[in-house]
């Protein structure tokens, strides 16, 4: 069994430890009828039920070779930063960051870290924002 290790909750820690590290992959989202299983090959990041589908994160080249389309390309960025997901403020201050820039950013959260997924063509300049910001939390 995993040692499971003490979430953060204070938002400077949070953002002076940020580290993002960037995935060297382009992700996609798309969206499965109800009921369609994710094809064999395909390994996604994550599955969300919805109402209108199930969508699904994963990387594009393993889209692509399972015949499903993907509209748009993703970077993603994961914070290596042990988030508690009850903290307060940190997804705001990393989407206001990015925003002030003009990079839009989908957040998935996950038991451990928190999870960005930006526009593949922007990535290296979210990546320096997000260092950024948490060089700034540092001071």
């Amino acid at each position: 069994m995993a040692t499971i290790m003490a979430a953060e909750t204070d938002l400077a820690r949070l953002l002076a430890g940020l580290a993002p590290v960037l995935d060297t992959v382009p992700f996609g989202f798309v969206v499965l009828a109800h009921g369609k299983a994710v094809p064999a090959g395909v390994l996604p990041f994550a599955l969300v039920q919805e109402a209108e589908g199930q969508t699904v994160i994963a990387p594009c080249a393993m889209l692509d070779a399972a015949g499903i389309a993907v509209q748009g390309r993703w970077a993603h960025i994961t914070i290596t930063a042990h988030s508690a997901l009850a903290a307060v403020g940190l997804t705001a201050a990393m989407a206001t960051a990015l925003s002030a820039v003009g990079i839009s950013a989908n957040v998935v959260a996950a038991f451990h870290h928190d999870h960005l997924f930006v526009p593949w063509d922007r990535r290296d300049q979210a990546l320096a924002v997000l260092i950024e910001l948490a060089r700034a939390a540092s001071r």
